[in-house]
């Protein structure tokens, strides 16, 4: 039996009998492309990693909120926890050298009656419940699942001396997002064979795929951008405004 499949039959349960979420935020980057802490940076009024948490606060299949951050500015987030009524900080981690360090960090801080972790990047403060629920259903029903949207532009791949070497198929690729949400039993195994094997990565999923786990997408929203330089702040504000015109 493949291992697709027994994720199939092992996940399909009754809703009451669903083990608990807890969300791990990653927000323990150094921000050298921003000039600063990109968390507590201004929305509209309201800071990232503050937008970042209330969309987990509001989503019902979240339990738990674990924030990995640098540890000076642990004390801030703690106070933009309470000033925004994020009830669901379970704790507040160190960073890793490395993202992936960071996560182990926030694992580690996860209660033992947790079922699934959905690992997300603090500077993605556009996520919405909606997505959050929905990328949490499928990794219910497959073991581990992650959004993603569809390349917009052709894609190359080039060799080092600056040749294009061939164009990649655009209708099979995707931009990959978060939340990326695991079995928590799975995530730790995934995790074992990274370390065994010095595997260093760029996003959580290729930690499943390395140890043969599949991940299913979820195709996400266009919306659902990371703050990674000043140009994106201006284009979330925009899409925030936007939003409140809409609604």
């Amino acid at each position: 039996m493949s291992v697709l499949t027994e994720f199939q039959l092992e996940y399909t349960l009754l809703e009451d009998d669903l083990p608990p979420v807890a969300a791990i935020l990653v927000a323990a980057g150094n921000a050298t492309r921003m000039g600063g802490s990109k968390q507590m940076l201004p929305l509209l009024g309201v800071p990232v990693l503050a937008r970042s948490m209330r969309a987990f606060q509001d989503c019902a299949a979240v339990r738990d909120i674990i924030v990995v951050a640098r540890s000076e500015e642990r004390a801030d987030i703690a106070n933009l926890a309470e000033q925004y009524g994020i009830t669901k900080l379970t704790d507040l981690v160190d960073g890793g050298e490395q993202r992936q360090h960071s996560v182990e960090n926030g694992l580690q801080a996860v209660a033992e009656d947790v079922g699934y972790i959905a690992i997300h990047d603090g500077a993605r403060p556009l996520v919405t419940p909606a997505w959050i629920e929905k990328t949490i259903e499928a990794a219910r029903q497959w073991g581990a699942a992650a959004l993603g949207v569809p390349v917009k532009n052709t894609i190359k791949r080039v060799t080092a001396d600056g040749r294009i070497a061939e164009t990649l198929p655009r209708s099979h690729l995707f931009a990959m997002q978060t939340p990326q949400v695991f079995d928590v039993s799975l995530y730790r195994k995934a995790l074992q064979y990274a370390g065994e094997h010095h595997l260093s990565v760029t996003d959580d999923c290729q930690i499943c795929e390395a140890a043969g786990y599949p991940v299913h997408l979820v195709e996400g929203d266009y919306e659902n951008i990371k703050i990674t330089t000043p140009e994106d702040v201006l284009l979330a504000e925009a899409l925030l405004r936007s939003g409140e015109e809409k609604a």
